[in-house]
């Protein structure tokens, strides 16, 4: 079974560069370029996982990563940050608004792939 990841990311170059790296590893994508659209594709579709952003034009990864745990349908996926904030107690704040990972862009392609294998591995049924 093909697993589904979304990508909440509104820099066109990240998004493709990361489509690239998902697809070697044969994953499906879909894409969101702002936490609204995010938010309610991840209602929509229930993807396996969700590599979020943080800097995004409406509202920013972490207000969009608590909207998805304050869901009982949702909170289950794990969501990755992928982000270019990598300043000393990031990582921290971003656990505290309910990110699962965190990745600091650039990344490499077999950083992310470990880091999804982990957590599809690891998240809850």
């Amino acid at each position: 079974m093909t697993r589904t990841i979304l990508y909440i990311e509104d820099n066109p170059q990240n998004m493709r560069l990361v489509r690239k790296m998902l697809q070697v590893g044969g994953y499906n994508m879909i894409e969101a370029t702002d936490g609204n659209t995010g938010v309610l594709l991840a209602d929509r579709e229930h993807p396996d996982l969700i590599l979020m952003d943080i800097n995004l034009p409406d509202i920013d990864g972490m207000e969009a990563t608590r909207l998805l745990k304050a869901s009982s349908e949702l909170r289950h996926i794990p969501v990755v940050a992928l982000t270019a904030n990598a300043m000393h107690g990031d990582k921290e704040r971003f656990s505290e608004a309910g990110c699962d990972g965190y990745l600091a862009k650039p990344v490499t392609k077999n950083e992310l792939l470990n880091m999804i294998a982990y957590y599809l591995e690891h998240a809850p049924v």
